[in-house]
């Protein structure tokens, strides 16, 4: 992700904060220390630390119910707002999906309950103390944190857990595309009221409803992308007027291709018609700026680029699509000769006409 920098694995899911956060430990530390010292901003600190570190577990607690059911993820990152887990997909049944959300709140009432069991020899609602009080037991504050992460996670909006559990609920009556639609909606008008609350005095609500409102948006169209896709072949969408590099080509030959075609990908394709590598119009510009035009193409090509069949499932090549992180899927007959390409921005054009027209089919002869 873009601005993050990884501080390690766990389990197989790279850990990763971003810069904001950073610059909001800096801000936490400046602000206590401008109240009350170096003390009170390693404290103020501190806090955050120990609170990111409990946000870090509830990723966990999500990442690990969602590896029970098959679903990988590559990635966690660190937000001043809070953790997001990149699963690299979303659970197929709407049990799966309900469990997978409600294991990160989970997590932080284990970890509350812990917390104030070390407080006290009982769960006592007086061992809680202020966020705000530095001078107070950090043991009480984590607990309190806790209990409050447990509150806000399940308000039902997204990308709140609670919107999706909502979600899930509604999806095993009224179907997948449907339900995100419904929670999406209650996730923008919490949003809306969120925001009117932060316009008498704090700033920082107004912030979280945007936030709030974006990711259900976001939510919204991508399942509603997803669900367009579903039960088409790629074939339905691959590029199939392209024009390709020989391995023997040099930048020159590819600057021509892409000076007199509105292609961005550029395939390389051997004798056989095989799929070599794909150079890219931002990898080609940059080779030329560092090293010439007369450089061979094989040199600044991304290779290993993911192979799919005509007939394979559009939902399930956009999937290896955005996992795979290549510039584009080739697209092979049976016998392994390049016969189309397939990028993010045709089938994103696709969608745009089956939103306009729904029952739209290409008509194209079979592969």
């Amino acid at each position: 992700m873009l601005w993050s920098i990884r501080i390690g694995t766990i389990a197989g899911t790279a850990v990763r904060i971003h810069v904001t956060f950073v610059l909001f430990l800096i801000w936490i530390g400046a602000l206590q220390w401008s109240r009350g010292g170096a003390d009170a901003a390693i404290a103020g600190t501190l806090f955050i630390v120990l609170l990111f570190l409990c946000v870090l577990l509830h990723e966990f607690g999500h990442i690990f119910m969602a590896r029970r059911f098959g679903v990988r993820t590559p990635d966690v990152t660190l937000f001043p707002i809070g953790g997001v887990a990149s699963l690299e997909r979303i659970p197929e049944k709407p049990q799966e999906e309900l469990l997978v959300a409600l294991a990160g709140p989970a997590v932080n009432v284990v970890i509350a309950a812990i917390l104030l069991l070390g407080l006290s020899t009982s769960v006592d609602p007086t061992a809680l103390a202020p966020l705000e009080d530095t001078q107070a037991n950090l043991v009480a504050r984590l607990a309190t944190a806790n209990i409050i992460l447990v509150v806000f996670n399940l308000i039902p909006a997204f990308p709140m857990d609670g919107g999706r559990v909502l979600r899930a609920l509604l999806a095993m009556r009224l179907g997948f595309g449907r339900a995100t639609q419904i929670a999406a909606t209650v996730g923008q008008g919490f949003a809306f009221v969120l925001g009117f609350i932060g316009l008498f005095g704090n700033p920082l609500l107004i912030f979280i409803a945007i936030f709030v409102y974006l990711a259900a948006s976001a939510e919204a169209q991508h399942v509603a992308f997803n669900e367009g896709t579903r039960g088409l072949p790629t074939g339905e969408a691959m590029i199939t007027a392209f024009e390709t590099l020989s391995p023997m080509a040099d930048l020159n030959d590819a600057v021509e291709i892409l000076i007199r075609t509105s292609q961005k990908e550029l395939p390389v394709v051997d004798g056989a018609g095989r799929l070599r590598g794909i150079v890219t119009r931002d990898h080609l510009i940059r080779a030329l700026r560092d090293h010439g035009p007369g450089s061979p193409v094989i040199d600044i090509m991304s290779v290993d680029i993911p192979i799919v069949h005509p007939r394979q499932p559009l939902d399930r090549a956009l999937l290896l699509l955005n996992s795979s992180k290549a510039p584009a899927l080739g697209v092979a007959d049976g016998e392994g000769r390049l016969v189309g390409l397939l990028t993010a921005e045709n089938i994103g054009e696709m969608m745009m006409v089956r939103a306009a027209q729904p029952n739209w089919r290409f008509r194209r002869q079979s592969l």
